[in-house]
């Protein structure tokens, strides 16, 4: 229970020191233009936040594309796969938290469901 208290509390302060900064143009997403399998609306997203030793990481998805709490997710770097998480939640926005289960993912590493 104190673990969780303390992921929710961090991912909170972690997600306010954001909310004030807008950039003047948004990065290019690694995900734009990876066109959709057919007849599939897989999720993919990006590993935007890793905290290796409350082993979670905090996952950006386009809103249309938000995992369901539970789900699991494979991780990949330049088409390796790294890592296995499973969301959990919080969700804020276009974020969400997800438990490392198996890897080492790291910030800018691709999340989906395969």
């Amino acid at each position: 229970m104190r673990v969780l208290l303390a992921v929710v509390l961090l991912f909170a302060v972690v997600m306010s020191g954001c909310a004030g900064k807008k950039p003047s143009q948004a990065p290019a997403s690694p995900l734009a233009g990876r066109p959709n399998s057919p007849g599939k609306a897989a999720a993919s997203g990006i590993v935007s936040r890793v905290e290796p030793v409350g082993r979670f990481v905090v996952l950006s998805f386009p809103p249309d594309q938000m995992p369901a709490v539970d789900q699991g997710l494979n991780v990949y770097r330049h088409g390796a796969k790294v890592a296995q998480v499973k969301v959990s939640g919080p969700r804020r926005d276009n974020n969400i938290v997800a438990d490392i289960v198996t890897g080492a993912p790291e910030v800018g590493d691709e999340a989906r469901a395969d």
